[in-house]
């Protein structure tokens, strides 16, 4: 499997949603294994493929493991609430973990990912290095403000202003073919992190963000809340510098350097 070839596999969650795997792995050989979490309305495809973060990640070692949230791309989309439950999002990556029986990884997540990457380090997750990217410490202390909005999104399709913050996002939707069914469950899966559980992680977390992004609050307030937090900030708003090569960089600069 060369660094541009992706690999789809599934595995069922603990509730029997499918899950959506896809890996990208060095041409050398097996690779590093680095867990990549997308943000919400998107999938791992428009986070990390298509733009080329996942084949510089592989092509400096990585073998990149990018699953499909559950609700979104090529994972299950059940549309009933009880497969909705709270911090299910973590559980499925704990899940991801103990199916390929990783033990020595690295992990990140961007938005949505980044806040799923948040909660499973405070439950006691144990990656080598961590980054969340394309989140602040708001969106992870207060995470009702942030899903207020996609709830009015997703509740009011089709009637938003052109333009307009909930405008963009619908926008988003449509070219990311999401199921606004689903999506709206993911919203009440969402548990807040507290100041304190975020201030005992103690491993190295990079916070990568768009110099430009304050969607989710301030990456920098993060980086401090941090024991061992380095904030790293990238060109871009919280939109805009997904589509840019500085985030896949930043995230292999971080995860490679001493």
């Amino acid at each position: 499997m060369s660094q541009n070839e992706v690999k789809t596999w599934h595995f069922d969650a603990a509730d029997g949603v499918q899950i959506a795997v896809h890996e990208m792995a060095p041409t050398s050989g097996e690779g590093r294994p680095l867990i990549l979490i997308h943000g919400y309305f998107s999938e791992a495809d428009t986070n990390w493929i298509k733009y080329g973060h996942a084949a510089l990640l592989a092509e400096a070692g990585f073998r990149v493991i990018m699953p499909d949230l559950r609700g979104h791309g090529d994972s299950g989309k059940p549309h009933d609430s009880k497969y909705y439950t709270r911090d299910v999002l973590a559980d499925d990556q704990f899940a991801l973990i103990e199916h390929m029986g990783l033990t020595d990884f690295d992990l990140g997540g961007y938005s949505l990912g980044g806040r799923t990457v948040a909660r499973m380090l405070a439950r006691r997750c144990e990656p080598r290095r961590a980054v969340i990217s394309g989140m602040g410490l708001k969106g992870l202390i207060d995470t009702e403000a942030r899903g207020d909005h996609f709830r009015h999104v997703l509740t009011n399709l089709g009637q938003h202003e052109r333009g307009s913050p909930a405008f963009m996002a619908e926008a988003f939707l449509k070219t990311s073919g999401g199921d606004p069914v689903a999506l709206l469950h993911i919203l009440d899966t969402f548990v807040d992190t507290p100041v304190e559980a975020i201030g005992g992680m103690n491993l190295s977390v990079g916070v990568v963000c768009g110099e430009d992004d304050s969607d989710n609050g301030s990456a920098s307030d993060l980086a401090d809340a941090l024991p061992h937090g380095t904030l790293i900030s990238i060109p871009g708003n919280h939109m805009s510098a997904v589509v840019k090569p500085d985030l896949g960089q930043a995230i292999c600069d971080y995860l490679l350097g001493e």
